[in-house]
Formats: structure tokens, sequence, C-alpha cells
């Protein structure tokens, strides 16, 4: 069910386009298994990321580059290790879970509304063009503002920089924008400050 009154949709990747639990249960599994220090580098890594959610106040050029660096100060480590780290087990590896694990009836939904008209962006706090490759789904978006790639946002959701990047990009006002995603204190906050509505998935 398409909802006409937006122009455009912001939908966000982990957790909104495919089922998260299920791919943590594996990749925690895998990385247990097989991770061995990796481990302790996603570990840091997360934690890193909900701090910077939660402290960040000025914009940067890459928060993703700062989470990195913050970890590797935390374990004595070079960046390059720690991105290598991250990108093998926080996008290569899950990669082949997520065609599995999609929500099919929303990228039916997202599908159904570009079809009718709608402009469609990707807005991350984690790099994403891998993922929607491998879900199938990179086709459906007009725009994609994600964290660690070029034109990322500057802050991390909650601030709406990345919501606002996208709306600027699909020449879309803020008020006639629908954010989707999973999480309330995320997506739902951000949208909130970038003055549009927000819808709930998970």
């Amino acid at each position: 069910m398409t909802e006409p009154q937006y122009r455009a949709w912001l939908v966000d990747l982990d957790g909104t386009l495919y089922r998260a639990l299920p791919l943590k249960l594996a990749m925690g599994l895998e990385l247990g298994l097989l991770g061995g220090r990796s481990l302790a580098i996603v570990r840091r890594f997360r934690r890193e990321h909900e701090r910077l959610r939660r402290e960040q106040s000025s914009p940067v050029d890459s928060p993703y580059a700062l989470q990195v660096a913050r970890t590797a100060e935390a374990l004595g480590l070079e960046p390059a290790a720690v991105e290598r780290v991250v990108t093998e087990w926080m996008i290569t590896r899950p990669a082949k879970w997520l065609r599995a694990l999609r929500r099919q009836r929303l990228l039916d939904e997202i599908g159904a509304f570009r079809g009718a008209g709608g402009r469609t962006a990707l807005v991350s706090d984690y790099p994403a063009s891998v993922k929607l490759r491998a879900l199938g789904a990179d086709h459906l978006f007009d725009a994609v503002v994600a964290n660690g790639e070029p034109d990322g946002p500057r802050r991390l959701k909650p601030y709406p920089d990345g919501m606002l990047s996208a709306a600027d990009k699909l020449g879309v006002a803020p008020s006639e924008c629908l954010v989707i995603g999973d999480r309330d204190d995320a997506d739902g906050a951000a949208a909130q400050a970038a003055g549009m509505s927000f819808r709930r998935v998970g």
C-alpha cells in the first residue's frame, strides 16, 4: 500500500530492508568460531558507533572514519587494520545472508511507490552499497546517503543531516518526505528533527 501524500520515501537499511536478528545470530556464531581478534574489534567498533550517536554535536567530514580512528586508538591498532576487519565482518561476510532475510513486502512497496512516480533514497549510518546489491535492491533508490561512502552524512542519526541531504538530492521538501526505519531513537528522532514524517517497521 503506497502513501501518495508523500513525494519521497527515505529508507533506512540495517534492520529495515532485512530482518536484523537472524543476521546478528548468524554473524555472532561465525565471529565466535572464526573471528579470533576480529570479535573484539567489531564489538569496540559498534560501541564507538553508539557513543558517536549519543555524543557527536559538531559535523565532521566522515563519522565512519572517526569511528574507525577511535576504535584503533582504543585497541592500539592501525586504522587500516580496523577498517579491514570491519569491512570483512560487517559488510562483506553478512552479504551472503541478506537475500534470504530481506523484507520482501517492504521492497515491493518501495517498487510500487517508485512506479507511481515517488522518489526514493537510502539513508544509512553504515556503508550501504554492498548490502544493497546483495539484497537485489540497488535499483529501487534514486539516491544513497551512507556513512563511510562519498557524500555520506556528517553526523549520525538522530541528527537529521543524512535525511536533509537525501531530500536535497531528490529535490523534495522535508515536509513531503516519509522516513521508514526500525528505530524510534535513531530514524524516528532524525525524521522529527528534519521536519519529516516517520513510519516504523520491525
